[in-house]
């Protein structure tokens, strides 16, 4: 149905993660140059608006470009090793100051809250502090990188405790020793160590790619930490690439369920992947989110919801839940965030060495990709190990799919005796056959 208003079904759509999201806890990195570049107030809004939804905040930001610029303007000339600055005191009194201003800047935006802004009404209170313990870097290489540092570790009790009173934590790329001294860190480490220490739900790095992509240029929309680190691997050292995927890396192993890689440049990609079921990024998760696994009784209402269309158009035969329920074994699903986007069954027969591959199916908002074949080839393999020689299949619509998958057209004659006396001769289904070498 048209709708004059197309955000109604958007936000109909996003109320799933609007209560998967409440009370949970996010870390998100926004990149100096977001800052730089005027994207600071629509992310603060966005921030706000996960406030006010009930999402737990650490918000951690970055001051490359604007460090930069300052000791251009100041003619400091910084050392470089490895890709990190050499923070000699010169450098690292300009990193403080800059640190500072970027922070008090934040908290001003953080506070807005005139009647003509889209924060009005909003009470946010951020905080900051001595959060993040840090250790230097010390002489690598034969080069002393002086108050270039590396973090120790995060005071999660004093951050959690913050949380639960409602605040939004805000940690700049600065760290603390117990000597007193002020170290410069990189802002994806104080990013992944805090997601980390605080066993975060999410880790989000907004930085310049909005993703990441294979050789032929298409988006991996997931990626586990093993499949990710070829690319690390071939990063610039120090690069912005290197940085993000070395922390999303190293939180998905240590227990950060999902760590996302956005661009800054893309208005709706911070929201947009977190209130739509296929997202605008890459996700770096140790436990996919789109898995092909046997179905559980659990999954019943989400087969019939994906079943209905194409029993209405006549593609599949009527199922009912009595009916899911008692062949429920037999069941194949695709799960994808908690939606039920495919399924295929394997039904066996006592008196014959000929099994019935049903009910294929793949949400009309998922096809064109490799789900049908995957289903397909899970149900051959199951097959196999249960000694059948053959798949057979009953179709009206899709009889060509199984062309180009193997299948050949036969005679009802050729069906297990049970299925041949059961042929619903009205609907005229093709029989095809295919033979399990």
């Amino acid at each position: 149905m048209d709708t004059r208003f197309p955000f109604v079904d958007w936000f109909r759509n996003s109320s799933p993660y609007i209560n998967a999201h409440r009370g949970r806890t996010f870390v998100i990195l926004i990149e100096g140059e977001a800052m730089a570049r005027g994207r600071g107030e629509q992310l603060i809004q966005d921030l706000a608006l996960l406030h006010t939804l009930g999402v737990r905040l650490v918000v951690v930001f970055g001051v490359r470009p604007q460090v930069q610029q300052a000791l251009d303007d100041a003619g400091v000339t910084p050392s470089l090793h490895q890709g990190r600055w050499i923070a000699d005191e010169a450098v690292m009194g300009v990193i403080e100051r800059t640190a500072a201003e970027q922070r008090l800047w934040l908290e001003a935006r953080l506070s807005l809250g005139l009647p003509n802004t889209p924060m009005h009404g909003v009470e946010l209170t951020a905080v900051s502090g001595n959060l993040v313990m840090a250790k230097p870097l010390g002489v690598r290489d034969g080069v002393d990188f002086d108050r270039s540092g590396e973090v120790r570790r995060v005071r999660a009790t004093a951050i959690q405790g913050l949380l639960e009173r409602g605040s939004l934590v805000v940690l700049p790329p600065l760290g603390f020793s117990s000597t007193g001294e002020v170290f410069d860190l990189n802002a994806s480490d104080v990013a992944q160590h805090a997601a980390m220490a605080l066993s975060a739900d999410k880790l989000i790095l907004l930085g310049e790619a909005c993703g990441l992509f294979d050789q032929s240029g298409q988006m991996q929309r997931q990626l586990t930490p093993a499949e990710a680190e070829p690319l690390l691997a071939g990063a610039e050292p120090g690069s912005e690439l290197a940085r993000h995927l070395e922390a999303a890396c190293q939180a998905a192993r240590h227990g950060v369920a999902r760590t996302h890689l956005l661009s800054w440049h893309d208005h709706d990609a911070l929201l947009g992947e977190l209130f739509t079921r296929d997202g605008v990024g890459t996700m770096i998760t140790q436990h996919r989110y789109e898995q092909l696994r046997p179905a559980e009784l659990a999954d019943i209402g989400g087969l019939l919801e994906l079943l209905e269309p194409l029993e209405h158009r006549g593609m599949l035969v009527p199922r009912s839940r009595e009916r899911l329920e008692h062949e429920i074994d037999d069941y194949l699903v695709i799960e994808r965030d908690g939606m039920i986007i495919g399924c295929a069954a394997l039904h066996t027969f006592n008196d014959a060495d000929m099994g019935e591959l049903a009910c294929v199916a793949v949400h009309d908002d998922y096809r064109g990709g490799s789900r049908g074949e995957l289903l397909l080839a899970d149900i051959e393999r199951r097959a196999r190990r249960r000694g059948l020689d053959s798949l057979f299949a009953l179709t009206t619509h899709t009889a060509h799919w199984f062309f180009e998958h193997g299948f050949r057209l036969a005679e009802i004659e050729a069906l297990p005796p049970l299925k041949r006396d059961t042929y619903n001769h009205a609907r005229k289904s093709k029989v095809l056959i295919k033979a399990l070498a």
